[in-house]
């Protein structure tokens, strides 16, 4: 059987087209109709694991629905979904109607969906493979109801693969990436690669978030950097792109997000530098705007 290029909407067999490509082309509609809704999709990334990235989206994603935002946070992170422990949400499951997908909600206004909403425990691991991952993440942008919202966050495992590759492939407007480092060369060597990795697909990249920069002595006060300190800010320069700031190691961070709490509650200073952080990305989407 030929296999058909028309798109399914003005193809007057679609009713009994067989063609294999129908269901993928049918989804790839979905998403675009879906995210017609959404004014701005933002991606998280990281060169590397363990620099923080999924505690930058949930917050990121927190404090934007805090100020009257309604929100969206999609867990792309496939194989190592946390987003729905960083916000207490790990025995939850998604309700489906009417053929879509319901996200958890956050109240007030936080709209969220993760793989491991839909595995039968949480010690369950996902062994897939590049199509598999591609087909979830198309499911989780054409199938969920995310209604409209004023910003979507994608949370993306780490590196350049499979992951951000689909989002970008399936998201044609992507308002751009947030990447996430800690100060140490081997974080920075990764970000710049992520930097680049943006760049070769043309995606805007909002900045670079330092993260896990420099440590308070809960007795003494003085400042230890544990990681050194500025490197984020030094990799900004030297590939001209924004910086948006550093967040410091703060033992509140680990205990909020064990128990499910966004850190950006607690009055800290890792709380203050990362609303500010907020502001600064909000500039430029809005800059984007005009």
């Amino acid at each position: 059987m030929k296999e058909c290029d028309e798109k399914c909407e003005t193809c007057s067999t679609e009713e009994t087209c067989t063609d294999p490509k129908k269901e993928i082309l049918m989804q790839d509609k979905a998403v675009s109709d879906r995210m017609s809704k959404v004014k701005h999709k933002i991606m998280v990334i990281s060169g590397k694991g363990g620099v923080g990235k999924t505690t930058v989206a949930v917050n990121l994603a927190f404090t934007l629905a805090a100020k009257g935002l309604e929100v969206g946070l999609m867990d792309a992170d496939i194989h190592g979904p946390n987003v729905p422990k960083m916000l207490g949400l790990d025995k939850m499951h998604p309700d489906v109607g009417d053929g879509s997908i319901l996200p958890v909600m956050v109240p007030p206004r936080l709209k969220v969906i993760s793989m491991a909403f839909l595995l039968p425990d949480t010690d369950s691991p996902v062994i897939w493979r590049g199509p598999m991952k591609m087909t979830a993440i198309r499911q989780f942008l054409s199938d969920v109801e995310w209604g409209n919202l004023d910003y979507l966050i994608i949370d993306l495992p780490p590196g350049t693969g499979d992951e951000p590759l689909s989002v970008v492939q399936l998201i044609k407007d992507i308002d751009g990436s947030i990447i996430v480092t800690t100060p140490q060369d081997v974080a920075l060597l990764d970000s710049r690669k992520t930097v680049n990795f943006a760049r070769q697909l043309k995606t805007p990249i909002i900045g670079i978030v330092e993260n896990m920069s420099g440590l308070s002595c809960p007795k003494c006060g003085e400042k230890i950097d544990l990681f050194k300190v500025g490197g984020g800010k030094r990799s900004a320069k030297d590939m001209d792109v924004p910086f948006l700031g550093s967040v410091p190691i703060d033992p509140q961070i680990v205990e909020d997000a064990d128990s499910g709490k966004p850190f950006i509650l607690s009055r800290s200073d890792a709380s203050e530098s990362f609303e500010k952080i907020t502001d600064k990305i909000q500039e430029f989407i809005k800059k984007g705007d005009v």
